[in-house]
């Protein structure tokens, strides 16, 4: 299959794609903030801003909860005791952190969230076109599926893999490799469409092509400063076609 998009100057010849979920097919910041501003209030510290929150996602549940955690901590130490005092460490209470953030993140799992403009057309027009997908997160992958499934977008992936799939997460390129494997295509003709550094990074050490959105979070960078091989400001804007030959 061949790929195009607005500005591109050279297409892409594809057999499957691995599509990125948090930022790249939904902004689930709604849903973070939520969970996480939830799981602050029982350790009794102070909430969370949601733009913290969208320059910390994208690298696992465990760094997100160990960022926002060390951030939130830091902040009370300053009116509630000395940094150096136990009780602040941030690892002593991340397993606290973690199970109060899991029953609360799975209870409103896509409540909170919106599907990105542009989406449910840029996969049904890869769908028709007979492209295998696969939905490769750093997501739990009970949370991915129950996400997909809340949002109706399950129907358009043959796989799923969430962060917990491999030993090893995105920005590593295993999650990518294991996933190009599970959809008997090379990684050389597997796309990765996401939306951060994290997912080009993976991509290019995996020899994938990589296509990024702009509208996702990537830690708060700009991202047509992360090499890829196009940009595209909607999925809507993907135009597939069949090999000529």
């Amino acid at each position: 299959m061949y790929l195009s998009w607005p500005g591109a100057t050279q297409g892409l010849a594809i057999q499957a794609a691995m599509v990125d979920l948090d930022g790249t097919m939904v902004d689930t910041l709604g849903d973070f903030e939520v969970a996480l501003n939830r799981m602050l209030a029982e350790l009794q510290l102070p909430p969370v801003s949601r733009e913290f929150i969208s320059q910390t996602v994208g690298k696992g549940s465990e760094h997100l909860i160990r960022t926002v955690l060390a951030e939130q901590m830091r902040q009370a130490s300053l009116t509630v005791c000395e940094s150096s005092c136990p009780a602040t460490q941030p690892e002593a209470r991340y397993e606290q952190a973690w199970r109060s953030y899991q029953t609360h993140y799975h209870t409103i799992n896509g409540q909170f969230a919106e599907v990105f403009a542009g989406v449910r057309e840029g996969l049904q027009k890869l769908h028709v076109a007979g492209l295998p997908m696969a939905c490769l997160t750093n997501k739990p992958q009970a949370h991915a599926e129950a996400l997909l499934e809340a949002l109706d977008l399950r129907q358009y992936f043959q796989l799923v893999f969430g962060g917990d799939a491999f030993p090893r997460k995105k920005p590593d390129p295993m999650p990518l490799l294991e996933t190009a494997k599970a959809l008997r295509t090379p990684p050389q003709a597997t796309l990765m469409l996401g939306d951060s550094s994290n997912d080009a990074q993976a991509a290019h050490a995996a020899g994938c092509p990589v296509l990024l959105v702009s509208y996702g979070y990537n830690h708060g960078e700009p991202i047509r400063a992360v090499s890829a091989d196009g940009y595209l400001d909607s999925l809507s804007e993907l135009v597939a076609a069949p090999l000529a030959g």
